[in-house]
């Protein structure tokens, strides 16, 4: 087992959690400068589209340096796409790949990927070997052209940016650790069960949503039950990292989780949509966060979307549009501000909308 950069991040931990369609490139940019969460996640890639020549886990995996440490997160059912993608993965630069083990969305799940693995512990282990297995190799002297399903044309762009990487992230010598995101159950909360399953394959790192999949983002999360499992993986192997993850606000209270139920940290998701000062150390006497400054963040993300999509194939302003409604939550006039963002097609139209509700004065 690897811990790689984990080893060096003060504990506790409060990083981004990998949200789908939420946290791509730009998210991460804006997060990262305004929060700076200790360890950002991608949202989850597909390995059975990367290995079936889809393009799109390319820009799943765009990222800048100023985003480090960065964990690509992968989801499917398949090992050898997980040893593949695995390499691609690592040749990218990336600090860590992370299994994806929970989502709930039935499109995942109900075809046996995401939190579908909880319900086949072996395949599940399988996969976690077989990531492993790709990161060895890779180390080893293996490469993207060495695996037979990526396509020429991912492989090419792989390489170009492989090759434009500061030298110490080409380095095959570098510790790159695998973890595992999942949650406590399918039904009903199984973590007696399910995780020494994932403990008997050794990943660096267990991040535990306290949901089932039936529950989805229902409810309330469980934290007692993501205590139990802390206690299970530590008295396991105390050096394995574990995570808990669902219904934290900020990084005061992350912190505050992290003592109470015995995690080494916390994955913080959707209190920061639009707001990446969750991850900041502001305290509930200090100052609100101004509608100027959320206005100012609005355009300067819709910026840094554009700069990293606006010269791709198929490329559409549409992505970012929820982003934007997310920005003016409280603003005057919200409910106008907001039904003319959501039909923006540039950040010069965000801007001026911005402008015209006179939003960088409040």
């Amino acid at each position: 087992m690897k811990l790689g950069f984990w080893k060096n991040l003060k504990k506790p931990i409060v990083g981004l959690a990998p949200m789908d369609g939420v946290t791509d490139q730009p998210f991460r940019y804006v997060t990262k400068k305004h929060g700076n969460p200790d360890v950002i996640y991608t949202e989850f890639a597909t390995v059975e589209g990367f290995c079936r020549k889809v393009k799109q886990p390319l820009f799943d995996f765009l990222y800048d340096e100023t985003q480090r440490p960065i964990v690509a997160q992968i989801y499917g059912k398949t090992p050898e796409f997980f040893y593949q993608t695995a390499i691609a993965v690592c040749q990218l630069g990336f600090d860590g790949v992370d299994i994806n083990m929970g989502c709930p969305a039935k499109s995942v799940a109900n075809g046996g990927a995401g939190a579908g693995l909880i319900k086949t512990p072996e395949l599940a282990q399988e996969i976690i070997v077989a990531t492993q297995k790709g990161v060895e190799n890779w180390q080893n002297g293996k490469t993207v052209r060495d695996c037979p399903d990526l396509s020429n044309f991912i492989c090419n762009v792989i390489e170009e940016r492989h090759e434009k990487l500061p030298k110490e992230y080409q380095d095959k010598n570098r510790e790159i650790p695998v973890s595992v995101k999942t949650r406590i159950g399918f039904d009903q909360p199984i973590v007696e069960e399910w995780i020494p399953a994932l403990l008997e394959k050794n990943p660096a790192v267990i991040a535990l949503h306290g949901r089932t999949l039936r529950q989805g983002y229902a409810g309330k999360a469980d934290w007692e039950q993501i205590a139990l499992a802390a206690k299970i993986i530590h008295r396991h192997n105390p050096k394995i990292i574990v995570l808990g993850n669902g219904d934290i606000p900020d990084k005061e209270a992350a912190i505050k989780a992290s003592k109470k139920y015995g995690v080494d940290g916390v994955l913080i998701g959707r209190t920061s949509f639009g707001n990446p000062w969750v991850f900041s150390d502001r305290k509930e006497t200090d100052e609100p966060i101004t509608i100027a400054q959320k206005a100012a963040l609005a355009l300067e993300h819709s910026l840094a979307f554009e700069k990293a999509y606006g010269d791709k194939e198929n490329y559409r302003f549409l992505a970012m549009r929820k982003h934007l409604a997310w920005y003016i939550k409280g603003v005057p006039n919200a409910s106008d501000v907001r039904s003319e963002l959501v039909r923006t097609d540039n950040s010069g139209q965000v801007k001026a909308i911005l402008e015209k509700y006179k939003l960088f004065d409040v």
